[in-house]
């Protein structure tokens, strides 16, 4: 099946223009100009900021849950750091070659002061300079794009009540734009350790909290918690990714897996299926063409749309989407380090009757650690 790139421009002028074949892919990207029941068993589960504050309770931390998230952000760095590390040396790690484009993709965009804070951008998802500009392509369109423009090729979009946006920096902008636009965000609590999902819409904030409403404090201040129990349908999946392809929509992480737990989640809480667009913002220079999709697992989270700086690409992905958690895939390392999967892993097998599988054991730094 052939693949093809295509470039938009905002405002649209005329239709799309369809760039050609990607087969071969080209080299270069051309640069556009722009313009401008469960929740009553596990409430602090539950509830976004955990130790923060208690279901029912008024009271919010800002000051406690911002230093947790912080610790916990260091301890995961430096545990993927040590990861990135023992790949470097070599051996048996399966995932050696991830570690190898995520390093690459890192240090260019700091040599070439590409890179915005948090710096350095390794071991994260890297905020970079036009972030603002990528995100305003994935709102207009992915979310606002109006009927009739971009030679209806959006119509699925145009729709898109409730979208789901990661918490990292890069997308900072993309949640603002979200809710200023009247749709309804959904958010994580950051590496689903301090809490759940979040939902946000304007109406719950005041015009002078919605920029507050875009971080992680802002969203657990802001934010109504759900349960794994609630009806909820996303529209659209926004992620961010440190390297991508656009000749297939492999995509890398920061190398923890928590954009591919969360996508399995809602599987499970029917929220998504495998029509639900999933679309990532990056800078031109994370795009790469060396991901081979015969080496992804099959919880990996491909991508339909990319957006950039300067472009919108269609990667007309054929690589399946993961169907829920594939437990047999998570370490009991992992699994100790975040109580929601626990809790649904106790669900599942109340409910079957049956002991769900475990992934082999992986050893985790000492500051990557939990009780």
């Amino acid at each position: 099946m052939p693949l093809f790139l295509h470039r938009l421009v905002w405002p649209p002028a005329a239709p799309p223009v369809l760039a050609g074949s990607r087969n071969p892919p080209p080299k270069t990207y051309t640069a556009l100009h722009r313009s401008s029941s469960f929740s009553a068993a596990f409430p602090r589960l539950l509830h976004p900021c955990g130790a923060g504050r208690v279901e029912g309770s008024s009271s919010f931390d800002p000051a406690t849950f911002e230093a947790d998230r912080v610790r916990l952000d260091a301890e995961a760095r430096a545990a993927m750091a040590s990861a990135a590390a023992s790949a470097e040396e070599g051996g048996d790690d399966p995932k050696a070659w991830k570690w190898r484009i995520r390093k690459r993709n890192w240090d260019i965009m700091e040599a070439e002061d590409i890179a915005r804070n948090p710096r350095p951008v390794h071991h994260r998802i890297p905020n970079f300079a036009g972030a603002a500009a990528a995100a305003d392509s994935v709102i207009m369109y992915c979310i606002l794009a109006p009927s009739g423009d971009c030679g209806g090729r959006l119509e699925v979009f145009q729709k898109a009540q409730c979208v789901k946006v990661n918490p990292d920096s890069p997308q900072k902008q993309v949640r603002f734009l979200t809710l200023t636009g009247g749709k309804k965000l959904l958010t994580p609590q950051p590496r689903l350790r301090t809490g759940f999902f979040s939902v946000l819409e304007s109406q719950m904030l005041s015009s002078g909290s919605i920029m507050e409403a875009c971080t992680s404090v802002g969203a657990a201040k802001y934010g109504r918690p759900i349960s794994l129990d609630e009806k909820i349908k996303v529209d659209l999946i926004v992620i961010g990714s440190v390297a991508v392809d656009p000749r297939t929509g492999a995509r890398l992480g920061k190398g923890e897996g928590f954009a591919e737990l969360e996508y399995g989640i809602l599987r499970y809480m029917g929220a998504i299926d495998d029509t639900t667009m999933v679309v990532t913002s990056v800078h031109d220079k994370q795009l790469v063409d060396d991901i081979p999709v015969e080496k992804l697992l099959v919880h990996d989270v491909a991508v339909d749309i990319i957006c950039t700086p300067t472009q919108v690409i269609f990667t007309n992905s054929t690589i399946p989407k993961p169907q829920g958690i594939y437990w047999e895939k998570l370490s009991p390392e992992k699994l100790g380090q975040i109580r929601i999967l626990r809790e649904l892993k106790k669900r599942i097998e109340r409910e079957t009757g049956q002991v769900l599988p475990c992934g082999a054991s992986e050893k985790l730094p000492p500051t990557a650690q939990r009780r």
